[in-house]
């Protein structure tokens, strides 16, 4: 697999004022950057080398496994916003109200877990093993796959996510993102992939070299 840094499918103040510029900038060029420079001299010259990054998320452990799923995970949080968020519709709507009732209760369940959350990791909306959507939280780089969960959105509470914007107040920022910039159409995209057993980020996204289905992004950062 050629490690590259997939492009932000947005300018980076393209979600402000709830994630600012400047916090795109730190998090995108030196955490996510970080993780795929560190990811590419781990497999040079292992056999993992020519592994998909979903293989080695699914299979690797310890500092390939770290690295490998936050690349993974930072793009798919990337795509799970959207500047100006995006309301749920159609079959990703009748989901969230089988599961939820409604999509107030599915906003105030993922708010509450991704302010809950101790210490570093990610709250995820994920389609569980018996189709029906939780809203679940991970530590550190771990990523739902790994317990055949499939992930729909998911949120970066690590502190680098926004600290630069609202210092220790978590709450703040996580609401900033549940009431105004989840993109419930990609939410919907994936929600068909899971159901059709089609993986969530293909690999061609994880390169850069493909948009979620009919989607126009924007300029990129």
């Amino acid at each position: 697999m050629n490690v590259v840094l997939p492009p932000l499918p947005y300018a980076k103040d393209a979600l402000e004022p709830y994630v600012s510029g400047l916090t795109m900038e730190v998090h995108y060029e030196k955490h996510h950057r970080g993780y795929a420079d560190k990811l590419r001299k781990l497999l040079a010259g292992k056999p993992e080398e020519n592994a998909s990054l979903d293989h080695l998320v699914r299979t690797t452990e310890g500092d390939v496994f770290d690295n490998a799923a936050q690349v993974w995970n930072h793009t798919f949080f990337w795509y799970s916003l959207r500047p100006g968020g995006r309301a749920p519709q159609g079959a990703m709507l009748a989901a969230i109200e089988r599961s939820f009732g409604d999509l107030a209760e599915l906003q105030k369940q993922l708010a509450e877990v991704a302010t809950g959350h101790f210490g570093s990791g990610w709250a995820w909306l994920v389609l569980d093993p018996r189709d029906r959507l939780r809203v679940v939280s991970t530590r550190d780089a771990e990523n739902p796959l790994r317990g055949g969960a499939r992930p729909i959105l998911t949120i970066d509470v690590w502190e680098h996510a926004y600290y630069l914007d609202y210092l220790n107040d978590r709450a703040r920022y996580v609401r900033g993102v549940v009431e105004n910039l989840l993109d419930w159409e990609f939410a919907a995209e994936n929600l068909r992939r899971a159901t059709c057993g089609e993986d969530p980020l293909p690999e061609a996204d994880v390169a850069g070299a493909a948009r979620p289905r009919g989607e126009t992004r924007g300029e990129e950062g």
